[in-house]
């Protein structure tokens, strides 16, 4: 598995903006020299860890900012046990951030266990445009089945996922706007599975499986999938 997108060196984003009042109440801003697409709002991954933060999403940002998008790169509190912090500090940055950016609403997307926030917000948030999930944590009582991330599903929520119905997508309502998924049928971190097991239960959704790809693929603009992730993108704006 290829991680080098992890450390790789990215430049610095064009400001930084506050979102609430506590040390992690951050996003990074990208700024386009045009207008006229909508903000995305991106949620980095980590499996909820807080040994990852959004540092390692500049790279993507960059890349998105110079095809013309307004990038937003949250930051959260990753406490283990506390669910609660995730999801409010997700709730604050989609009714904060927004105001201080351009853009005509908000596409959210997320990667890996962002992916898994964006699906959640998907389903208890109405106003967005829609939601791009890469490589998500889709179905967190399979993934506590699946061991992923060595038991990091029910590290972050405290207890066993059955306890906490309300924040496994796969249980939750269909989304009111468009939500895509996109999973490397390679990703042995995150396997497709859990994708599917979305789809399978929200319908709706599509989902988009790459032949050969792993899981940091998704968010590296050198990689072979990095077209489909740029094209989902833009069919979600349509």
């Amino acid at each position: 598995m290829d991680r080098s997108i992890l450390t790789r060196p990215a430049p610095e984003p064009d400001r930084t903006l506050r979102y609430g009042d506590g040390p992690d109440h951050l996003a990074d801003a990208w700024l386009p020299s045009s207008e006229g697409k909508p903000l995305v709002l991106f949620v980095h991954g980590g499996f909820w860890s807080p040994e990852y933060d959004r540092t390692h999403t500049r790279v993507l940002c960059a890349a998105l900012r110079d095809e013309g998008w307004p990038v937003a790169a949250i930051e959260y509190r990753r406490t283990s046990g506390r669910p609660e912090h995730y999801t409010e500090d997700l709730r604050a940055a989609l009714s904060r951030v927004p105001q201080q950016m351009p853009g005509a609403g908000t596409v959210l997307m997320g990667h890996s266990a962002g992916g898994h926030l964006a699906l959640w917000a998907a389903s208890t948030v109405n106003d967005l445009i829609g939601t791009i999930a890469l490589a998500p944590v889709a179905d967190l009582g399979l993934a506590h089945e699946q061991r992923l991330g060595d038991g990091a599903v029910a590290e972050f929520l405290g207890g066993p996922p059955s306890a906490r119905p309300d924040l496994d997508p796969v249980l939750l309502s269909d989304p009111a706007n468009p939500v895509v998924l996109v999973h490397g049928a390679a990703d042995t971190g995150v396997p497709v599975s859990q994708s599917v097991s979305y789809v399978d239960a929200h319908p709706m959704a599509k989902l988009l499986a790459l032949p050969g790809i792993a899981h940091f693929e998704l968010i590296d603009p050198a990689s072979e999938a990095w077209p489909s992730v740029l094209a989902e993108l833009e069919g979600i704006d349509r």
